[in-house]
């Protein structure tokens, strides 16, 4: 009787303080501080960030196996490369503790959890990246708060080795139900990169490949120079949805949506406006209807004309349809938007600069991994995309992904 008592005191106890784990980004901010000089404080400050050193172990790898991964229900691979801001450049030795709910969708400590922090449970641990910037972290995947709407997610604090203190980074699952109201009602953070995780499966295990960029939309985080010409989203956030008009190509006459139709594996957009060569074009859609072709399902390519000049629809349509045939394109998608600003068919999502010469970007699985502003179509950036579309392939490319709306 004693111990059932105390199981359903710890039990209460836990499900009592689950919200402090998803208030902690916007309590205590003047906890944490950073060693530039500045009285900013960088990603904001949270709530219990400093417990990522409670307990922490004098050895840590870039991966961890945690108890989630014996006693869970559902075995969850979270695997990455933690890159500097550039998205490109591995970042080594960035240390990085995880805590997330069991599940029953509660934190529930152990005899090993540090007394100031079992608030954190017993589902928690700690990776450092390599030279490679590479992380797995081997758990499972976390229940939601029992009773609520809150969308199962874990919680990650970033300690850089050049920074003084942690951020924080949150992350949910794009399969969870409860997803999709918590980011109509609250937006997106992005914090590191995209919010959300896509698993793949091998047999009963979920993995999430996850690649964090070190600063990106982390609140005063010390600011890098910028590029000259800024162009498209960041390296690391998501590809967003938007509805060309498909003048050419395998889709012709539709609207149909890059990611949604086509988003599971390599994409490529090729994003051009008001400043277009029309032999760089053709250059560059000659070179990428091949790539398409070699890769067959594994790439789809898309060219987006933007020019907001002198836009006529009908004229615009045929231009391109005479440009397609002209190529002989087969599997590249030709279309266009009336400008790169325009709302109603979302173009101004992708935040395109209309007087760069060209923007291309190339995500993997919804997720953006490299871009070029202003890339000339010559050999040696031809091989440059091939070498991207290697290199971000990555060993679960063609695993399957479980079914969900």
């Amino acid at each position: 009787m004693h111990v059932k008592n105390s199981f359903l005191l710890l039990f209460f106890a836990a499900v009592s303080i689950y919200n402090g784990g998803c208030d902690m980004q916007s309590q205590n901010n003047n906890r944490i501080s950073i060693n530039t000089g500045s009285n900013e404080i960088t990603g904001g400050g949270c709530e219990d960030c400093e417990l990522m050193f409670a307990g922490m172990p004098e050895t840590i790898t870039e991966e961890h196996t945690g108890r989630g991964w014996v006693e869970g229900s559902r075995k969850l691979m979270l695997t990455g490369t933690v890159f500097k801001r550039d998205g490109r450049t591995p970042a080594k030795d960035v240390l990085i503790y995880y805590w997330h709910t069991d599940d029953n969708g509660v934190y529930i400590p152990d005899q090993n959890t540090p007394a100031e922090a079992e608030r954190h449970g017993r589902l928690r641990g700690w990776i450092k990246t390599d030279e490679t910037g590479r992380y797995t972290i081997r758990t499972s995947r976390p229940a939601a708060y029992p009773g609520e709407s809150v969308p199962q997610h874990i919680h990650l604090s970033v300690k850089e080795p050049e920074l003084k203190d942690p951020y924080y980074i949150d992350l949910y699952f794009d399969d969870d139900p409860f997803y999709i109201p918590h980011r109509k009602k609250y937006g997106r953070a992005d914090r590191g990169g995209t919010e959300i995780l896509r698993v793949v499966l091998d047999g009963n295990i979920q993995i999430a490949e996850h690649n964090i960029i070190l600063g990106l939309n982390i609140p005063d985080y010390p600011k890098l120079p910028e590029d000259k010409i800024k162009s498209g989203l960041e390296i690391g956030e998501d590809q967003p949805s938007f509805i060309p008009y498909h003048a050419y190509g395998p889709n012709k006459g539709t609207r149909a949506c890059p990611v949604c139709t086509y988003g599971r594996h390599h994409g490529i957009l090729l994003f051009a406006g008001n400043k277009t060569d029309r032999n760089e074009i053709k250059a560059w859609l000659k070179f990428l209807e091949k790539e398409s072709i070699e890769r067959g399902e594994h790439l789809k390519v898309y060219f987006v004309f933007g020019n907001s000049e002198n836009y006529d629809f009908s004229s615009r349509k045929k231009d391109l349809e005479e440009l397609g045939e002209e190529l002989g394109i087969k599997k590249t998608a030709i279309t266009f938007v009336p400008s790169f600003d325009d709302t109603e068919s979302e173009a101004y999502l992708n935040k395109i600069n209309p007087d760069a010469e060209n923007t291309i970007i190339i995500y993997k699985h919804r997720v953006i991994v490299d871009k070029y502003v202003n890339l000339s179509p010559v050999k040696e950036n031809f091989e440059l995309i091939r070498e991207v579309l290697e290199k971000t392939r990555g060993e679960y490319f063609e695993l399957p992904t479980p079914p969900h709306d």
